[in-house]
């Protein structure tokens, strides 16, 4: 999950003034808040996938598809930053937001099956897309 979160800052990197250079909503946090925020969520992520991955009393079938899933969010997570940043395609990235909100819900039902802990573990990553989801729509409305 880390390694992510660290190859789409790699490749945003020279698109991170864009928040500086748009207005925001009201509620938008300061701008050195997002990596830390994103660092923690990646950890509670990769903790929760290894619970999921370890778990000996699962079927492997079913520990396969919650991991599928969780892949697919990872991957959805990633082409966020290079839509929202590079592109500057706000209406759509926070279109490709609303993907990856259902993917990370379907990764909690999928967890909680195996290990609730797990699945409680993915709750503040669900939460902060949702904000995110706010402010990528704020910023498409304050900005167009």
């Amino acid at each position: 999950a880390l390694t992510v979160g660290g190859l789409s800052a790699f490749f945003t990197r020279n698109s991170m003034n864009l928040y500086r250079d748009i207005i925001t909503p009201m509620l938008s946090p300061p701008a050195w808040l997002f990596p830390v925020v994103w660092t923690i969520l990646f950890i509670l992520m990769g903790i929760s996938a290894a619970m999921i991955y370890t778990n000996k009393t699962a079927r492997e079938t079913e520990k396969h598809s919650a991991l599928y899933t969780y892949t697919l969010s990872l991957i959805v997570n990633f082409f966020w930053s290079l839509i929202f940043f590079n592109l500057r395609a706000f209406l759509f990235a926070f279109a490709w937001l609303l993907l990856l909100l259902f993917l990370i819900i379907r990764t909690i039902m999928k967890y909680y099956k195996i290990n609730k802990t797990a699945a409680y573990l993915q709750i503040p990553y669900a939460l902060w897309v949702t904000f995110a989801g706010y402010l990528a729509f704020a910023i498409w409305w304050l900005n167009r």
